[in-house]
């Protein structure tokens, strides 16, 4: 019976996990962003030329630079396979991926700004230009704090206790297998709630940018908790408890910035970053320093 669960395992883990699944993945997301650019540029052309007809209540065919909106979502589809892909292999990285998948979210909706930009209008007193302004140089604050972020980390000691250690793995690998089917369910879900929200009530949706992404950091919160608690098997050292319920904060702070636009939502974006960087740089002090090991 055991010797059966092992082999399920390794099955399960090989088809979602494997450095071969990962490989086919990029190359299905390549091939999917190229053919949703030109997809996408097609249809602006056609919506310019009156071609077709299309109710657009999100703008996205008004201008060229608007189709660069397809690729960056599934370049983000891929960040989030990334951000699976590495949590049974390192807590850090898996939550540096959180960072980066909100730091292109930015850069997506820099473009989508941009492409509204009405350059008729006085661009200095305009409020789009602003906007445009306070998410470049958020991207540019984000993308450094990401820098040191993954500057410094380290990889954790393994707990001396190897059962343990290969019990956390295991529940860790279960977690991200799992979390494929259910993202993908969620995505598909999300998709078709924009695609009547396009077509029949425009009203339905806050905001395109945060379609799928609010569910999906509040799903991320809820696999931190999960960690949390399952570290215990691996670790009980204070630092790394510390660590772990302040990688759940910097998740809970970008879900809430979901809630929020302008300046409010990139303050928590950044608040999050800086919070999850000195919580890492205590860590690793701790680490160094050999603080909290019995």
């Amino acid at each position: 019976m055991i010797k059966k669960i092992n082999k399920l395992e390794i099955k399960v883990f090989d088809f979602f996990l494997s450095k071969n699944s990962k490989k086919n993945i990029e190359k299905y997301v390549l091939i999917a962003s190229v053919i949703g650019f030109i997809i996408h540029l097609a249809l602006i052309y056609l919506y310019k030329f009156d071609l077709l007809d299309i109710n657009d209540p999100y703008n996205l065919l008004n201008n060229p630079i608007s189709a660069i909106y397809t690729p960056f979502s599934f370049i983000l589809i891929y960040e989030i396979y990334l951000l699976i892909y590495y949590l049974p292999r390192s807590i850090s990285i898996y939550i540096s991926k959180q960072f980066e998948i909100i730091t292109l979210i930015v850069i997506r909706r820099i473009f989508k700004n941009i492409s509204d930009m009405d350059v008729k209008k006085n661009l200095i007193f305009n409020s789009g230009i602003t906007d445009i302004f306070i998410d470049l140089g958020a991207a540019l604050i984000l993308f450094l704090l990401i820098y040191f972020f993954r500057s410094n980390s380290i990889k954790s000691e393994i707990n001396s206790n190897e059962e343990s250690f290969k019990l956390f793995i295991r529940i860790k690998k279960w977690t991200s297998s799992l979390l494929i089917p259910t993202l993908s369910t969620l995505a598909t879900v999300n998709f078709f709630m924009w695609f009547n929200a396009t077509y029949f009530d425009p009203h339905a949706l806050s905001s395109i940018n945060s379609i799928f992404f609010d569910e999906f950091f509040q799903i991320l919160i809820l696999v931190d908790v999960l960690l949390l608690i399952f570290s215990f098997f691996n670790s009980d050292a204070f630092h790394t408890i510390i660590r772990n319920s302040g990688f759940i904060i910097s998740t809970i702070l970008i879900r809430i910035s979901f809630m929020t636009e302008g300046l409010t939502n990139i303050l928590l974006i950044i608040s999050s970053l800086l919070f999850g960087l000195f919580i890492l740089l205590i860590y690793n002090q701790c680490e160094k320093r050999n603080l909290f090991r019995n």
